[in-house]
């Protein structure tokens, strides 16, 4: 496999999911600029996830508020967001996806996983709860009932083609997922959950390949905040050592937005098209260092409660023996103004194919600035893994220029002695092996979870549930 591929699910049509043991889940994810539904589905004998069908709008097209409704968030960007508007976005998106799909919601669904990226106008980590709510109202009215949004505790509650697949008889679900704790204090950031699920996700998305991706990892998902986790190499359960947040795809979208090459208040950069451009354009390196100088990737201290619009714990992340890395554009997006107006100068010097060229380049250089943090903070272990994904950082010519430059502090080439992942939609993938986890669905003989190169977890996990210590 080259290592720069970005690695896409094989598709699966409904008429095979009926003749085999597949696990189908419904990911649904509100974020700053997209809103999805996508489909998957995973063969239950070999952990191979497959995609039936997606639908992706645009956030920004969510109705407006109307008279006596309750504006309870807004996006990165500023569009308001109701409990009944963002029901009616989800429950739109998920009826329409399963349509296409021609996907019976009671017979062919097992599960449905909600997730959201919009974190930006909340006041602290916790209250991101009420936009998880609002999702859940639009499964409801899309006809989810909530036995497929929670957890089962029984073997007996699951439909009986599966029963056989499920080991809640021998253990219970204890809050790992793909064998990774959470921290001990899941308030650190706001999106935790999607870290979680993006790390699911990109171990899920290797057993399509030739690459063990368990434990030790380093997953980073660039949607238009940061999400994701830096885990150890412990059995069964690994614990997250470090933990992302801040902005990443808000980045080249304030570059899009001042290049005039968009809408300036709502676009980004998915709205100029793309083009089949030379892997090489001339470029001022000035415009790299002007960017960088804006773009701060840091560890955040105690003092600050949100790093790039995003609110933040430092004091739960030391409590919980976690390193916080954060993105940001000068002090909490202050600096958005500055790459909006360089990328002007871009696209005015070269038009669209030069501006997202640049982008590339400084997309690419932020993951080396987090890398450089996380190896001086000695998180690296000589087998951990990098597991890259989201909109900000597959597209384009990034994964190769990622392949090719990423270093390591003492000038090593990451590629040389450790593994990296380029996934599309890991956060879907994500949602379909946190819901196989939260039914206890793994497959020994195809391990997700546990060490790189090392056995399944599941005698272990038997052991300590057992000893009361799980």
């Amino acid at each position: 496999m080259r290592k720069d591929r970005v690695v896409r699910p094989r598709s699966i049509g409904v008429s095979s999911l009926r003749k085999g043991p597949f696990y189908t889940v419904a990911s649904v994810e509100l974020g700053n600029t997209t809103t999805k539904c996508v489909l998957v589905s995973t063969n239950l004998k070999t952990a191979e996830i497959y995609e039936i069908e997606k639908e992706i709008r645009m956030t920004r097209d969510v109705r407006p508020p109307r008279s006596g409704e309750k504006i309870f968030g807004r996006t990165l960007f500023g569009v308001d967001l109701t409990r009944e508007s963002v029901s009616e976005l989800v429950s739109d998106t998920l009826t329409t996806t399963l349509e296409r799909a021609r996907l019976d919601k009671d017979r062919d669904l097992h599960f449905v996983v909600r997730s959201t990226g919009v974190t930006a106008s909340f006041a602290s980590p916790v209250e991101v709860g009420t936009i998880v709510q609002a999702l859940a109202d639009g499964c409801l009215n899309a006809g989810i009932p909530p036995r497929k949004m929670t957890a089962s505790i029984s073997a007996e509650n699951l439909p009986p083609d599966i029963q056989g697949f499920t080991w809640l008889k021998k253990v219970y679900f204890d809050g790992a997922v793909a064998s990774s704790l959470p921290p001990s204090n899941t308030e650190i950031v706001a999106n935790e959950m999607e870290g979680e699920l993006v790390s699911a996700g990109l171990k899920g998305a290797a057993k399509s390949t030739d690459i063990d991706f368990r434990n030790p990892v380093m997953t980073m998902d660039f949607g238009t905040t940061l999400a994701g986790r830096v885990t150890y190499d412990g059995f069964p359960y690994a614990k997250t050592v470090g933990s992302f947040a801040g902005l990443a795809g808000a980045i080249p979208d304030a570059l899009a937005r001042g290049s005039g090459l968009v809408d300036e208040q709502t676009g980004c950069v998915l709205d100029i098209p793309s083009s089949n451009r030379p892997q090489r354009l001339e470029m001022d390196s000035s415009w790299e260092e002007q960017a960088h100088n804006t773009i701060r990737v840091s560890k955040v201290s105690k003092s600050e409660d949100r790093f790039g619009t995003v609110p933040v714990n430092a004091r739960a992340a030391e409590e919980s023996g976690t390193v916080l890395i954060g993105v940001d554009a000068g002090i909490n997006g202050s600096g958005l103004d500055e790459l909006a107006q360089l990328g002007r100068i871009i696209s005015d010097a070269g038009g669209p194919d030069l501006l997202l060229a640049v982008i590339d380049v400084i997309q690419a250089r932020i993951v080396q600035r987090i890398l450089k943090l996380i190896e001086s903070e000695g998180l690296i272990h000589e087998n951990t893994s990098l597991g890259l994904t989201g909109r900000a950082i597959i597209s384009g010519q990034k994964p190769t220029i990622i392949t090719e430059n990423l270093h390591l502090m003492d000038g090593t080439l990451w590629t040389s002695k450790h593994d990296v992942l380029f996934v599309d939609d890991g956060l879907a993938l994500g949602a379909a092996v946190a819901a196989r986890c939260m039914n206890s669905m793994g497959t020994t003989k195809n391990p997700m979870g546990g060490r790189r190169g090392d056995k399944c977890v599941m005698a272990e996990r038997m052991k300590l549930q057992k000893s009361g210590r799980g």
